[in-house]
């Protein structure tokens, strides 16, 4: 190979190289709050669904934090959707494919050392619809930025900002919606 060779051959490589950092040069990450991953097997049917997608990359999950990042060129995909919309429109897209199991939030503006830690015990048959009906209820409470549900367990978990609400307004809210806590079985 001549050096006139070599050199048309480095300048075409360094071209690709530059090419492909072009191509991801658009890209967007976006660290959100996850809504729908209550227990960690959720975390594999959310990536069955993100996993088919060709447009956005789900990067990483934080389950003990229900925060996840995507990866996409915002441009491309929401070409003229305001920075605050773009959110509004992965939420929408997410629900949409997931049959509302599914979305996401903006980032919690509550420090995490401000959050309390509450557990709710609970009863109920072991399966992931009672989970995610009674987590629904837990995560649709104002204040509460996470929680977690397990009936398999008997336990539900959330991170509450205490400003905003209580454990025993979470324990209304699911006795109202006819879930039993544990305090309140009638044992035979």
């Amino acid at each position: 190979m001549t050096i006139s060779n070599a050199l048309i051959k480095t300048a075409m490589a360094m071209g690709f190289l530059l090419m492909a950092l072009n191509a991801h040069a658009e890209e967007t990450k976006t660290k959100v709050r996850l809504f729908g991953v209550f227990s960690p097997d959720r975390e594999n049917d959310l990536r069955k669904i993100t996993d088919e997608w060709t447009d956005i990359k789900l990067e990483s999950i934080d389950f003990k934090h229900a925060e996840g990042v995507f990866v996409f060129d915002a441009d491309k995909l929401f070409p003229k959707a305001k920075p605050e919309q773009i959110i509004t429109n992965l939420d929408n897209k997410l629900r949409t494919e997931s049959n509302q199991t599914f979305g996401i939030k903006p980032l919690s503006t509550v420090a995490k050392d401000k959050l309390v830690r509450i557990e709710i015990g609970v009863v109920g048959l072991d399966c992931k619809a009672c989970s995610f009906a009674a987590y629904n209820i837990v995560a649709g409470v104002d204040g509460v930025e996470q929680a977690t549900c397990s009936f398999k367990d008997g336990l539900i978990t959330a991170l509450i900002d205490p400003a905003k609400t209580q454990k025993a307004v979470l324990e209304d809210t699911l006795k109202k919606r006819n879930v039993t806590l544990k305090q309140d079985q009638v044992t035979k």
